[in-house]
């Protein structure tokens, strides 16, 4: 007498559809190379990187030397003018602060202006001052991205000619006056932008 052995119901199933499921997975089968009717698949290649070897780019910031130099200045300035209740911020082109001096009796709020001011006007690689025009109009403007204040006071710091760093300052009671502070952040550190 035969025996014969039967697979449970379960393995009858499975096993042929984890067969379907790997080749569709791993590629074609033979029997589809010969069908006409399959679309062919497109594959992209690969950019080539553009810089270096490795497809890394480096980025340019001030030193920590040069960022505390440009903000002492920017203070010192606002103390001689009587605005020492401001704060100065500089932040690399990412909005990364590198150096921060808080005035006394700087209020809180003006941590973060100065803050924003610098990111402005490092990511637009232009002054905050000249850049109010673009925060008007009806409907959405730049004004409202995030992290962003477009009002006087925001120096980008600029090497080769490209836009490098920012220098904040917030706190004054005119944007102006904090934009002439952040000038004075800037001509001290001018010689050592190359």
């Amino acid at each position: 007498m035969r025996t014969f052995h039967r697979l449970p119901r379960i393995l009858a199933i499975t096993v042929p559809l984890a067969a379907i499921v790997a080749t569709s997975a791993c590629g074609t089968s033979a029997s589809d190379e010969a069908s006409p009717a399959s679309p062919p698949v497109a594959t992209a290649a690969a950019p080539a990187p553009m810089d270096g070897a490795d497809g890394v780019v480096s980025q340019n910031r001030l030193g920590i030397g040069t960022a505390q130099a440009a903000a002492q200045a920017a203070l010192a300035k606002c103390q001689a003018d009587g605005l020492g209740f401001v704060t100065v911020s500089v932040v690399d082109r990412a909005g990364n602060v590198q150096a921060m001096l808080r005035g006394d009796n700087a209020a809180q709020h003006t941590v973060e202006a100065a803050r924003q001011k610098a990111y402005t006007a490092a990511a637009f690689g232009a002054n905050t001052s000249d850049l109010s025009e673009r925060a008007e109009g009806d409907g959405a403007t730049v004004a409202d991205l995030p992290g962003t204040l477009f009002l006087a006071g925001g120096m980008s710091v600029k090497s080769a000619g490209t836009s490098i760093a920012g220098i904040g300052v917030g706190g004054a009671p005119d944007g102006m006056k904090d934009q002439a502070c952040a000038a004075a952040g800037l001509d001290a550190i001018a010689g050592a932008l190359g």
